[in-house]
């Protein structure tokens, strides 16, 4: 083989090779949801208005307890919301069932809206 037949099909070949690559690596990243906005099937967020996160007002008491409460609602309908209490950064809800035990604690963040589990 001459010299440059060796060069043009080495060439093809890293091409070609990093071609799969950039194949495999969107496909992957496309099966675990990277790049795109949403999760609310799972995790229910606050819908992105176009404004900068920095530049909204912090989830309200009640805006956390409506998340919560769709959220539950969803899952297990036997299931209420408990009480709310402020710790900070987060608000801390209780879940509880129709005997009035708490069967799980989660949280939702002030700035961003999402679920946190807490126990």
């Amino acid at each position: 083989m001459t010299k440059k037949i060796r060069t043009i099909l080495i060439g093809a070949s890293l091409l070609a090779l990093m071609g799969m690559i950039n194949f495999v690596a969107v496909d992957i990243a496309g099966a675990c949801g990277y790049g795109q906005s949403g999760g609310g099937d799972y995790v229910p967020q606050r819908r992105d208005s176009g404004e900068i996160l920095a530049k909204r007002s912090d989830v309200s008491e009640n805006q956390a307890r409506d998340i919560v409460t769709n959220y539950v609602k969803r899952l297990n309908p036997n299931l209420e919301i408990g009480q709310i209490k402020d710790n900070g950064g987060f608000y801390e809800i209780e879940i509880i069932n129709e005997g009035q035990e708490v069967v799980q604690l989660l949280g939702v963040d002030k700035r961003s809206g999402r679920l946190i589990l807490l126990n």
